[in-house]
């Protein structure tokens, strides 16, 4: 049975051209693993892959749902191991899929599996929901960093969705969420070699903020305003959206809304890197290296994991 090649890193690292040309190598599919390019009404603040793009490479889970259904890691598990099982039964290469994305709670649900979560209490939940609606997300926010300092460190900060289901847990537990996401890793059938692209900060920075003005100019204001009725959804509840519903809603400018944008988004991806340095079975890859180079390493990579699995 072949490899399942994972490639990852944090937003506007370049993941998205290096999959691409490593698929079209391999001959193998793509799986996305980003939890917002699933949504087929947001492709511009998503970075989700262009048309060009979807007919070089067979791709899954992009542009297949609506903002308007819910959906969250457990049941992208379910469905993305469904796919890959398949691939990897009917598929005889070295490496059958590769699972790209920098959402970090999707890659681990197929690489490691989750612990189950506990129920959540009735009152506990109303509790929650009532201080929530009546002190604000800063509160969401203390009170997530005094109880859960961990998942504090990864968690978008600006999601009170998540916030709020972190509380939840913690409290109807009595033991932080982020102690049931430390899943022993579950054995999958198939073998995982897991890279992650890197780049200097200040360059990274640098292409984050490049990329916000590009999808500025390529509508994604036009983008906001068509998905500005739904605004209260979780599936919005996002970099990119949040910021330009505040400025509909005139608490902002335009300008201060891209400024935070561009802001949160260089937060996004250093919570995204501290998620990814805390991973041991990471082989790191210079974004900067020539791509020939970069094919090597990941050959390398490749057949020693293949040799340990024999």
């Amino acid at each position: 049975m072949g490899t399942l090649l994972v490639i990852t890193g944090p937003t506007g690292v370049g993941k998205t051209e290096l999959t691409l040309r490593v698929a079209e190598a391999y001959g193998c599919p793509i799986v996305s693993a980003d939890s917002r390019q699933i949504y087929q009404e947001i492709p511009i603040g998503t970075a989700a892959p262009t048309a060009a793009e979807l007919a070089r490479v067979k791709h899954y889970f992009v542009g297949t749902m609506s903002v308007q259904e819910e959906y969250n890691a457990g049941m992208y598990e379910r469905d993305a191991l469904g796919v890959l099982d398949i691939l990897a039964d009917s598929v005889n290469k070295e490496v059958f899929a590769i699972l790209t994305g920098g959402s970090m709670m999707y890659i681990d649900a197929v690489c490691k599996g989750f612990d189950d979560i506990p129920a959540v209490r009735a009152d506990v939940r109303e509790q929650v929901r009532k201080e929530y609606a009546e002190k604000g997300l800063a509160w969401l926010q203390s009170e997530t960093e005094r109880l859960d300092k961990t998942y504090w460190e990864t968690v978008d900060r600006q999601n009170p969705q998540r916030l709020m289901h972190c509380l939840e847990v913690t409290l109807s537990a009595g033991k932080p969420y982020s102690e049931f996401r430390r899943a022993t890793q579950t054995k999958r059938a198939f073998g995982i070699v897991k890279v992650a692209l890197e780049r200097p900060r200040e360059e990274l920075y640098e292409r984050i903020n490049r990329r916000v003005d590009a999808m500025m100019a390529a509508g994604l204001e036009e983008e906001a305003r068509a998905v500005y009725p739904l605004r209260e959804l979780n599936s919005l509840q996002t970099v990119g959206y949040r910021e330009l519903f505040d400025y509909f809603d005139g608490k902002t400018t335009r300008e201060e809304a891209i400024r935070l944008i561009k802001q949160n988004s260089r937060h996004y991806a250093k919570r995204q890197m501290t998620w990814f340095r805390a991973d041991p079975t990471i082989h790191w890859l210079d974004a900067n290296m020539k791509y020939e180079e970069q094919m090597a390493h990941i050959s390398t990579w490749l057949h020693d994991s293949s040799v340990q699995q024999e």
